[in-house]
């Protein structure tokens, strides 16, 4: 197990401050502590509710190390399931799909209707519909999983006493001002693979626009001096406000517009684009050096987009964003070095909010640390 001493640098509060160290973002142990005492006991965004279009899709995730499953229920509400069939504990889903009006376990039929609870137990006791003496179907069913959905955003948390949603959601609610999401619909998806780093490098690099002037010259025209960044409770990130000068000025098929970068502790990102478009990010951390990402693409419901602009957008988010995972998988690699074990250092002007973002990582896994 790591021990309290592994932050001792990150705690001393130099000037300027130290990061995390690099057994952060590359070790097993590391990232079975955030499994435990981060992601088990946060708000943690797993998925897309217009990806669950119909009643019965099913999609399986992981949270904490966990299997679970989203449902798109009997009443069109969004439910989460821990991932298990009650009899033998088998995976029951193992794909996204629609398993119609009941959840059938392949192995022995053991089947659950679109509420989670148990229907069938066949043969269990002997003949088709036969129980053994002490077993009852409303003891038996699924378990559920806290699930909340804020427009299309699906979150779950497992822990016994979670921060209440409103409150969550209270901080981001408040960088977006006037800037209602009801008003803004998908209009298409990046599936941006597996990424060679940690999922905390992701979440950095969109918090912090320190680097968006040199990784990102030809792609926005978004100059630094324009930037501030954001820390508000658990909502991290940045913002540029530019001139309508500028916005005129900037270069075709770049991002020059004003734009709010902005998430939720630990794994939400949000980007807004003035006046009319929106990009969610979907991390999914699946080992110490791989994250699942996912973009998804949004317009207001007031613009018109023609499939041919959609497919710029898309080709522009792609190219900023495999100009971020070159970053990202570098600043893997240079975790590995004994020079990493200290952190580095961050900016206390441009790099704020990531370390608040470390702050929030650091406190999490504490309990963990012997």
């Amino acid at each position: 197990m790591l021990s309290q001493s592994l932050l001792n640098d990150f705690d001393s509060g130099g000037s300027p401050p130290s990061g995390l160290p690099g057994l952060a973002y590359t070790s097993d142990s590391f990232m079975q502590i955030e499994r435990e005492y981060l992601f088990a006991n946060h708000w943690v965004f797993v998925g897309f509710a217009h990806q669950l279009s119909r009643i019965g899709d099913v999609k399986p995730i992981r949270v904490a190390g966990l299997p679970l499953f989203l449902l798109r229920g009997q009443h069109g509400e969004v439910v989460a399931f821990h991932n298990l069939c009650r009899h033998r504990n088998l995976l029951l889903i193992d794909r996204d799909g629609n398993c119609g009006k009941l959840i059938r376990c392949p192995y022995h039929s053991w089947s659950y209707d679109l509420c989670g609870a148990l229907k069938n137990a066949p043969y269990f006791g002997g003949a088709n519909r036969d129980l053994p003496p002490g077993f009852a179907y409303e003891d038996n069913g699924l378990a559920p999983v806290r699930c909340e959905v804020w427009h299309d955003w699906i979150f779950v948390n497992l822990s016994e006493r979670p921060m209440a949603f409103a409150d969550f959601l209270a901080p981001i609610r408040r960088q977006l001002g006037g800037n209602d999401v009801g008003d803004y619909r998908p209009v298409a998806t990046l599936d941006l693979g597996e990424v060679a780093c940690n999922w905390k490098l992701l979440m950095e690099n969109f918090i912090e626009p320190y680097h968006v002037q040199f990784v990102h010259r030809s792609t926005t025209d978004q100059p630094l001096e324009n930037h501030r960044t954001v820390i508000d409770e658990h909502c991290l990130g940045s913002a540029v406000e530019l001139s309508e000068t500028q916005v005129a000025d900037a270069r075709a098929g770049t991002l020059g517009v004003t734009s709010h970068y902005l998430t939720l502790f630990p794994n939400f990102i949000m980007g807004t684009y003035q006046p009319d478009q929106m990009g969610v990010h979907l991390n999914e951390p699946i080992g110490p050096a791989r994250t699942r990402q996912h973009r998804v693409i949004y317009t207001h419901r007031g613009a018109h987009y023609s499939d041919a602009r959609v497919r710029q957008l898309a080709d522009l988010w792609r190219s900023v964003h495999l100009e971020d995972h070159q970053m990202c998988v570098r600043l893997q690699q240079g975790r590995h070095s004994p020079l990493a074990a200290r952190g580095g250092v961050l900016s206390p002007h441009w790099e704020d909010s990531v370390r608040k973002f470390q702050e929030l990582v650091a406190n999490s896994i504490r309990p963990g640390l012997r």
